[in-house]
């Protein structure tokens, strides 16, 4: 029988553990972006539940197919039940799956969460007082409290720091992942080998084949390979999801907002991604493209962008690459039966 962690499989680098209220829109949007801009795949919840609902079995699967939590502790994190029990089950992956943890004190003094004092003593004597009932629930928001406080954390102010520190031990792990991955390594190369990567010309690379067989943990591996070669850089995963859920207004923002490294944009119309990005040497990921308007409007003509720059897509849909006059194209390919059974 195969154990917890070999049946484990990872979806996230990082969960977002947040007060919506307190950092939704600030501290926890720029960190998001800033992580997402590094091809750090990043789980943030976009839905706010309404007071008395309970946490969904799909967020407890995020945290739990997650490498690294970061947990923002604001003013308000330890008034919402919510938050407290996703933070229990942070603690259980720790454990459990030596899944790191990283807190994040906002605005709040650490020694008051480990105590459970000040702004973080009032909720929890609420707490108390509502759940006579189930009293064993309320201790294990405060063990959850005292476990993570405990642990080595950061200031809010150092973003560029925390999502350094996140690269750094997340290259580490990957390095390790890649070479347990029988045949991924030869994969990378023939990638590498398609990218030609010493030449100037600008080139589009298709990742085309059926779906989890693989593409983007080779999109990502080649990305965190090569990426210091280039000025601006993007790997916007599961981007046809973003389409549907956002439009194309947003999906142009978000593109340029990870490439040039401004959280900030507001943007009202489409613009021209060639003005923004023509002189500049740009790696992008584009990945599970479903939708030929993503690459129209993100990646239209090889001219928009600079001299040396590589645009790679992943995609199911063959014809879609083809509409877009991308002709070279690598077809993905599952694991043999012997490669399978070395992971076993």
């Amino acid at each position: 029988m195969a154990s917890a962690s070999s049946t484990y499989q990872r979806r996230y680098d990082v969960f977002l553990s947040f007060k919506g209220e307190d950092t939704r829109n600030n501290f926890t949007a720029h960190l998001y972006q800033a992580l997402c801009q590094k091809g750090i795949n990043t789980f943030i919840d976009d839905h706010k539940l309404e007071r008395g609902q309970v946490i969904s079995p799909e967020l407890f699967a995020a945290v739990e197919n997650s490498l690294f939590s970061v947990v923002v502790l604001s003013q308000n994190y330890a008034s919402s039940r919510w938050c407290l029990d996703e933070l229990v089950k942070i603690v259980e992956c720790m454990k459990s799956r030596g899944q790191r943890v990283l807190p994040i004190f906002y605005n709040v003094d650490p020694s008051d969460v480990r105590r459970q004092s000040g702004i973080f003593g009032e909720p929890l004597a609420k707490h108390d007082q509502e759940s006579l009932e189930n009293m064993g629930r309320v201790q294990s928001w405060k063990d959850a409290l005292t476990q993570v406080a405990n642990l080595s954390g950061n200031e809010p102010l150092l973003i560029k720091e925390i999502v350094t520190t996140i690269m750094n031990k997340l290259l580490s792990l990957s390095t390790g992942d890649i070479e347990n991955m029988v045949g991924l390594d030869a994969r990378i190369q023939e990638v590498e080998m398609r990218l030609c990567l010493e030449s100037n010309d600008i080139l589009m690379l298709g990742i085309w084949g059926m779906g989890g067989i693989g593409k983007t943990t080779l999109a990502k591996a080649v990305y965190n390979k090569i990426r210091s070669q280039f000025e601006m850089c993007s790997f916007f995963e599961n981007i046809g999801e973003d389409l549907a859920k956002k439009g194309l207004i947003r999906l142009q923002q978000k593109f340029l907002s990870q490439l040039l490294e401004e959280p900030n944009l507001n943007m009202k119309v489409l613009t021209s991604i060639k003005e923004r990005l023509c002189s500049k040497k740009v790696l992008a990921v584009l990945d599970n493209v479903n939708d030929p308007l993503i690459l129209k409007s993100l990646v239209g003509n090889q001219d928009w962008f600079g001299r040396g720059s590589r645009i790679i897509v992943t995609t199911r849909d063959k014809r879609l690459l083809a509409s877009h006059g991308v002709i070279n194209i690598y077809e993905a390919r599952g694991f043999s039966d012997e490669e399978a059974f070395d992971f076993l």
